[in-house]
């Protein structure tokens, strides 16, 4: 019996081929998987010896040989195929464990385009498909963990059974699918294409969910396979707690997004049904968080609070207070982590030292959104809080304003459309979005924020379709208001300011969040 071993991954490799031998099997294997093997005193047979052929090219074709894809593709229990294998010397191989050059992580690290290259496999996915296409005669193994189960099979039954080769089969063309994908997406960003006439996208399941968005749903978790230099979700670790639901995974998503807009100064988001109900900036955390908290405490119960600075035992302790479902931060030190760890449930994620730094932003990234018979591709709304706003009316705001415009106009970007923020130049006061018209938006913001609302900044993701929007605004006590413009009733908007001694600034940027 015939196994052949050829791995860039050699996890479990020398006990994996320590168990083939034990049940009888001849190894043969290439490179650096059989140095390896040598090095543990596993014999090994080197596939040019097998084959009879050398390695050429600087080892680019070593496998590719009837010998091996023979043995590969050969069917034993086909008469004609047992004649034909028999005819040309070629012996069946049975068990193969290959996984591929590391492509990803040469790119990751910044190498060369000659470097990349180099890193794309031939004979590994070869070998992989060939096996995979055999599954009924083959097993097929391109993960390490998958390695005591087979062995385990073999030697209870003598076999792997045909339920187990199937699984391997599926995991084995996934592999090389998502492999390939990795190298198109990077040849399309040497070349500048953002939108690729073919899309692949090479996600890797994390785990399967609970349920969905709600339970009579199946839900899983997949992230990409590249480790991205900014803070992400799906490469936060998790620290304790439940297990991540769907609406967990979504929530922290939009409260990361929502804290990244603030890297200047310690921050806290408190995110509920991916909106936002508390957002804060002091010199303090713990500040920060009990202000956004504040903001509205019956919403905060059983939100999802996202911080820009390490937790410390004062934030931690405030963070205790209140029944949260998760929170996210660059990470929590020792005595934060012994005040929540009494959450049992409570989930905690470190996203890592870059959330804390003054120059962190969101990954460079497309956001997808499956529509029925398709996926819709777009650029991540990136763009700076402030670029080229321009005063429209007749009163400019003052300096202060100025800094609660840019706020609200900051988190704004994170509310459902039509989207309405009011703020002072530090915390959030009301939000009002997810609304077929924009003044019912600033009505419902209005009523939430009652008298707090007195002197405040005002974003709006769209413009004001008519001035109704501005009347209200204005009667809720609100002195100045940042939108893009762009309304054909422009004019009668910016005369409403006027008349109520607002101060208007256009954006001629629109964030519209479906």
């Amino acid at each position: 019996m015939l196994a052949l071993l050829s791995v860039s991954d050699k996890r479990g490799l020398v006990p994996f081929a320590q168990g083939l031998v034990r049940q009888g099997f001849t190894i043969l294997s290439t490179g650096g998987t059989l140095a390896a093997l040598e090095a543990a005193n596993v014999p090994a047979i080197k596939v040019s010896q097998h084959t009879g052929s050398p390695e050429i090219l600087g080892g680019r074709v070593k496998t590719l040989h009837p010998k091996i894809h023979g043995g590969l593709l050969g069917r034993p229990s086909l008469p004609s195929d047992r004649a034909e294998l028999e005819a040309n010397g070629i012996s069946p191989i049975s068990v193969v464990a290959v996984n591929l050059y590391p492509f990803r992580e040469t790119v990751a690290k910044g190498a060369s385009r000659d470097e990349a290259i180099e890193q794309i496999d031939i004979g590994g996915p070869a070998m992989v498909r060939a096996s995979a296409k055999n599954a009924d005669h083959v097993s097929i193994v391109v993960d390490p963990d998958d390695y005591a189960a087979v062995l385990a099979e073999l030697e209870r039954d003598k076999a792997v059974s045909s339920a187990t080769r199937r699984k391997l089969q599926r995991k084995a063309f996934a592999h090389t699918a998502s492999y390939d994908a990795a190298i198109a997406a990077w040849l399309a960003e040497q070349e500048s294409v953002t939108f690729p006439d073919a899309l692949t996208l090479p996600y890797e399941k994390v785990q399967e969910l609970r349920y969905g968005e709600n339970p009579h749903q199946r839900g899983a978790f997949y992230r990409s396979p590249r480790m991205p230099s900014a803070p992400t979700v799906g490469y936060s670790s998790v620290l304790q707690g439940k297990e991540l639901s769907y609406n967990n995974l979504l929530d922290l998503d939009a409260a990361l997004g929502l804290v990244l807009e603030f890297p200047e100064q310690p921050t806290a988001v408190i995110i509920k049904h991916n909106t936002p109900c508390g957002v804060a900036c002091d010199d303090a955390l713990v500040t920060a968080y009990r202000r956004a908290r504040a903001i509205d405490e019956v919403s905060a119960f059983g939100g999802i609070v996202a911080l820009n600075r390490q937790v410390d035992e004062a934030t931690a302790t405030a963070l205790a207070e209140t029944f949260l479902e998760a929170v996210i931060a660059p990470g929590y030190d020792e005595k934060a982590r012994a005040v929540l760890a009494a959450k049992k449930n409570l989930r905690l994620l470190d996203a890592g030292s870059t959330l804390a730094l003054p120059s962190a932003r969101p990954a460079a990234q497309l956001d997808a959104r499956s529509i029925s018979g398709g996926l819709l591709l777009m650029d991540r709304d990136a763009i700076e809080p402030q670029t080229e706003w321009k005063v429209v009316s007749r009163r400019a705001p003052t300096p202060d304003e100025l800094i609660a415009l840019k706020f609200a106009w900051r988190v704004c970007k994170h509310v459902k459309s039509n989207a309405i923020v009011f703020s002072d130049s530090t915390h959030l006061l009301a939000v009002g979005g997810g609304q077929t018209s924009r003044v019912d938006s600033v009505k419902i913001a209005a009523g939430r924020g009652g008298n707090l609302l007195k002197g405040s900044a005002v974003a709006s993701d769209a413009f004001f379709p008519f001035r109704d929007g501005v009347d209200a605004l204005a009667a809720a006590g609100a002195r100045c208001v940042v939108q893009p413009g762009g309304s054909v009733k422009d004019a009668e908007i910016i005369a409403a300011a006027d008349e109520h001694g607002l101060a208007m600034v256009f954006t001629s940027v629109r964030h519209f969040r479906h």
